[in-house]
C-alpha cells in the first residue's frame, strides 16, 4: 500500500494555478466557470490528504455562498472521509468533487489534466 502526504512540486504548480483561476473567477461573480476551476483543483489535488480536503473546504464555502444546501451537505461528507481516501491513495480519478456526482464515481479526465496528473501518478 502506498501513502500519498505531499503533493509533488511540479503538479503543486498546476494545482495552485487552478486556485488561483477559481479565486479570479468568483471575485468576478462568474461562478460557474469559477467552480469550473475549483473542480478541477479537485481533479489535481484528489490524491494528496490536504489538497483534496481543503478543495472540498473550498467547495463547502461556494455552496454556503450559493445557499445549495445539497452541495452544503455533500460537502460535509466528503470533509468527513475524502482526506484519509487521500492518504491511502483510494480515489476515483477524474472526479470533479461536487455534490452532483457520487462520491465514488470516477469520471473521465480532460486530456490536459490526464496529461498533468500522468506525470506525477505514483506507481
Amino acid at each position: 500500500m502506498k501513502f500519498n502526504t505531499v503533493i509533488p512540486k511540479g503538479l503543486r504548480i498546476y494545482y495552485y494555478n487552478e486556485l488561483k483561476l477559481y479565486r479570479n473567477f468568483l471575485h468576478k461573480g462568474e461562478l460557474s466557470t469559477a467552480w469550473y476551476h475549483l473542480e478541477r483543483t479537485h481533479i489535481l489535488g484528489q490524491s494528496y490528504p490536504i489538497e483534496h480536503s481543503y478543495t472540498h473546504w473550498l467547495m463547502l464555502k461556494f455552496g454556503l455562498r450559493q445557499r445549495n444546501i445539497k452541495e452544503v451537505f455533500g460537502q460535509v461528507i466528503r470533509l468527513l472521509v475524502g482526506g484519509w481516501k487521500s492518504f491511502i491513495d483510494h480515489v476515483p480519478i477524474g472526479n470533479t468533487g461536487g455534490s452532483d456526482v457520487p462520491p465514488l464515481k470516477k469520471m473521465e479526465l480532460s486530456p490536459d489534466l490526464a496529461h498533468i496528473l500522468n506525470k506525477y501518478r505514483k506507481n
